[in-house]
């Protein structure tokens, strides 16, 4: 019976250890995809991963004239390597699907592919649709 019992609890650590994901890092980064479109009053977006691998996605915005804040966070699964994951903003019914790294995070389609957005860079450089990649720096 001893056997037995140490053989499980030995079967569900090894589970478990299986079951961990190495996370690209832990807390909040901001990101700012939509450079275009900066202190416009836009939504100011989140990313924040826990230890557990949950990766929470979420916004904060002021509205300007009246001082509101509207906030939203959503839980979009658990991190796994170049994973797309889809964000869904029920609020402003807004959807995107994005990837992450350590240092960047990526605005992209279905498959994964990196999307190339007017909205992406500033005004000088959208005339170019190859400089606007859909890409922002995670920043602490």
């Amino acid at each position: 019976m001893k056997k037995i019992f140490s053989l499980t609890v030995l079967c569900i650590s090894i589970f478990t250890l299986a079951q961990q994901v190495k996370v690209p890092f832990t807390g909040r980064r901001s990101f700012d995809i939509m450079k275009g479109y900066s202190g416009t009053g836009t939504p100011h977006y989140y990313v924040d991963i826990k230890n557990t691998g949950d990766v929470h996605f979420g916004y904060v915005q002021v509205n300007q004239a009246s001082g509101e804040e509207t906030k939203e966070d959503i839980n979009a699964g658990k991190f796994a390597p170049n994973k797309v994951m889809k964000v869904v903003f029920k609020n402003y019914e807004e959807s995107f699907m994005v990837k992450l790294d350590k240092d960047k995070i990526y605005l992209t389609d279905e498959r994964g592919n990196i999307l190339h957005l007017d909205g992406c860079c500033s005004a000088r450089e959208s005339t170019d649709k190859e400089t606007c990649k859909c890409e922002s720096e995670l920043y602490k």
